[in-house]
């Protein structure tokens, strides 16, 4: 597979790092989730909720593709470079219609058609590189194979959802979603992984990048309004909450799970990188996008005194988004970590029964409370494993170093 001649592809070395062109292509994504922030934002109805998360599963699915496609071949080499070019593009104008992706604005092309058609280019790429690498590989050609029917179902439902309107046009994207997630994971392990490394540095990147929108969250909400003593405090307690997510998972976690990954073989080794990665990671995507919502509603209500005063609280989905985001990330990072390890968090399991038991509370108070309650109890979380898991943290640590 490896060739010196330009139009070829070469195989990923083992120990390789995430290039600059997986990088750039990443970019677009980036763009993408700030996309699905303001469609979450734009309605807090629990409906325009479930319509974000379909996005967004829509779009990470489409990202995953291409995290393992990275990781058998250079992303940066031969003819590969060009479709990482091409997927880029149409991953972009997949990502302008998404305020389009379910009603369609007046003029124009049809927002929903774009979306599903961008979709599917990004996707056909996708298979048609894995076709070409596979060539001289008969087991990863049948491992193909296997998977084309699950892309094409997704691909096709989506496009006939694309003429629908309403609630049968959300259902038809979760039966999409359904369609290939489910066709994935009953394909079979016939895949490759040439570098856990890379292929662990690709997903903690892109939590990086989700993290990263909700700091920026906290700035756009309050950029246009005159600073305050209520803004800096809830700022601070905001970018506290996104430093402790951060922690939750790159402390150790991350760590110890790359590790379990590097260790597999196999099957095993295959399983983990799907499960663990590709369906685990969306979860804890997701739960971020929440929080960033909630976030930015949070510094709104405390900023803005022609809208609201300080005593006001947060409610509703904003409040289930801030407390609900946290929490199904720290149950993302339980059973990835639990699948990887077989090590249970049982004290990351007790800080999402308080933040769910909590929320009640939370409503009833001041929005600048509810946000100071959620920091208490994550930082008691990583303050007690800290302290209580000094020695295996260094083990870990003292590993990856």
């Amino acid at each position: 597979m490896s060739t010196t001649r330009p139009s070829r592809v070469r195989i990923l070395p083992e120990r390789a790092s995430v290039s600059q062109l997986e990088l750039y292509f990443d970019l677009v994504f980036v763009y993408a989730i700030t996309q699905v922030t303001d469609l979450l934002g734009e309605q807090t109805t629990a409906k325009n909720v479930l319509r974000a998360v379909l996005v967004l599963s829509v779009l990470w699915w489409a990202w995953v593709g291409y995290a393992w496609l990275g990781n058998v071949v250079r992303a940066d080499e031969g003819i590969v470079r060009i479709a990482m070019f091409a997927a880029t593009a149409a991953a972009f104008i997949t990502a302008l219609t998404i305020p389009e992706a379910f009603d369609d604005l007046p003029g124009g092309l049809s927002g929903p058609v774009v979306f599903a058609l961008g979709y599917f280019c990004i996707r056909a790429i996708h298979i048609a590189m894995f076709w070409l690498i596979s060539g001289s590989d008969a087991q990863l050609r049948r491992q193909v194979i296997r998977w084309v029917p699950s892309v094409v179902i997704g691909t096709v439902v989506l496009l006939i959802a694309s003429q629908t309107s309403g609630w049968v046009q959300t259902l038809l994207w979760a039966l999409a979603l359904v369609g290939d997630y489910l066709g994935t994971l009953f394909a079979g392990e016939g895949w490759r992984l040439r570098s856990p490394g890379h292929f662990a540095e690709r997903h903690g990147l892109m939590v990086i990048v989700a993290i990263g929108e909700s700091i920026v969250s906290i700035g756009v909400g309050v950029a246009h309004l005159p600073i305050s003593w209520p803004i800096i405090v809830a700022s601070l307690l905001g970018l506290t909450v996104s430093g402790l997510m951060w922690w939750a998972y790159f402390d150790t976690a991350s760590l110890a799970i790359e590790q379990e990954l590097g260790s597999a073989e196999g099957q095993r080794q295959i399983k983990l990188a799907r499960n663990v990665y590709s369906f685990g990671h969306l979860p804890m995507i997701i739960g971020i996008v929440g929080v960033s919502l909630g976030l930015a509603d949070v510094l709104n209500y405390v900023g803005n005194a022609h809208l609201h005063s300080l005593t006001d609280a947060l409610y509703g989905i904003p409040l289930f988004c801030l407390y609900g985001g946290v929490a199904l990330y720290l149950a993302a990072l339980v059973f990835t970590k639990w699948y990887a390890t077989g090590a249970v968090g049982t004290n990351r399991i007790a800080a999402i029964v308080a933040i769910l038991v909590l929320i009640p509370l939370a409503a009833a108070l001041p929005a600048m409370a509810g946000l100071g309650i959620l920091t208490a109890i994550l930082t008691i979380l990583i303050a007690h494993e800290t302290v209580r898991y000094d020695a295996t943290r260094a083990e870990i640590r003292g590993q990856r170093d």
